[in-house]
């Protein structure tokens, strides 16, 4: 080190400048949320409703599976009230696998592709670890809504826990309107994030084979980028919903695989993917 090197204090064995950090660019396709309006979730139903007619037959195996759960469900709160929340929290496991396989239905349809039932039925396990981890983080918000809805019970309810026989007359009792209003609105905040995590990332998840964090950070772009139409998209999924429970969950059949083939052209149409540079020289060659 010389003497001038020590007298501006200067280590000649240290970079002279700290080379300032450049991120890496961005490797793969980017999503980019789709701007829409308050007509594009009846164009999902109405494309929802086109592929459910063209192979009715499969759309008819997952209706009735819809209605089997629906029905176990309803004998499991009458008979054997204690193991609701457990059999809601298997409905919440198989649902999505389920759903999962008229997404593929529709994925097909949209390129051109003859579906089959069997590799519907199958679709998920090219995506099981993204798929778990996301059946997990929901089956996580349920236990913690369940225990809310009982904490609510237990502080609010004025005229002891209902029977199954009188649920109904007991919940809207004039005693508990307090109760009524706050279990509504932590069902409601519960109802809303499980909407908001799902509502895209899993067609998203069969579509791009992408990790559930991004899928459910996607979905929640979604929500946030257009909250009026994702809202009335919820609101119809609700009412269709709780329409086709009556009588004896019948209209499940139906509307259960609609809104499945809906529920596809709904992140079809809120989602755009911008390819890489390098996947667009490899589509065009």
């Amino acid at each position: 080190m010389t003497a001038s090197d020590k007298s501006f204090g200067h280590d000649p064995d240290l970079p002279t400048m700290a080379t300032p950090y450049v991120p890496p660019p961005p490797v793969g396709p980017r999503s980019h949320m789709r701007s829409l309006g308050f007509s594009d979730p009846f164009r999902w139903l109405a494309r929802g409703l086109k592929d459910m007619r063209q192979h009715p037959g499969i759309a008819l195996f997952y209706g009735l599976s819809f209605w089997g759960m629906a029905q176990v469900l309803a004998w499991v709160f009458k008979h054997k009230p204690e193991y609701t929340l457990t059999w809601v929290s298997g409905c919440l496991l198989l649902g999505p696998f389920l759903a999962m396989g008229l997404y593929e239905v529709s994925r097909k349809l949209e390129r051109g592709e003859r579906p089959e039932l069997a590799s519907s039925i199958l679709c998920w396990h090219p995506h099981l670890r993204s798929m778990s981890m996301l059946v997990l983080v929901l089956m996580v918000l349920e236990l913690l809504w369940g225990r809310a809805s009982l904490v609510a019970f237990a502080v609010f309810f004025n005229t002891g826990m209902p029977s199954t026989t009188g649920v109904i007359e007991a919940v809207f009792n004039p005693q508990n309107i307090e109760f009524l209003v706050v279990y509504l609105s932590v069902g409601g905040i519960f109802a809303a994030s499980v909407y908001g995590l799902s509502v895209v990332s899993i067609p998203m998840i069969l579509d791009r084979d992408t990790d559930a964090i991004t899928a459910v950070l996607t979905s929640l772009r979604v929500v946030f980028s257009s909250p009026a139409v994702m809202l009335l998209w919820g609101l119809l999924l609700t009412v269709m919903v709780l329409s086709a429970l009556w009588p004896w969950a019948l209209g499940i059949v139906v509307v259960g695989p609609w809104l499945g083939h809906a529920s596809w052209h709904a992140y079809r149409g809120s989602v755009e993917w911008e390819e890489c540079a390098e996947e667009a020289v490899t589509l065009g060659s």
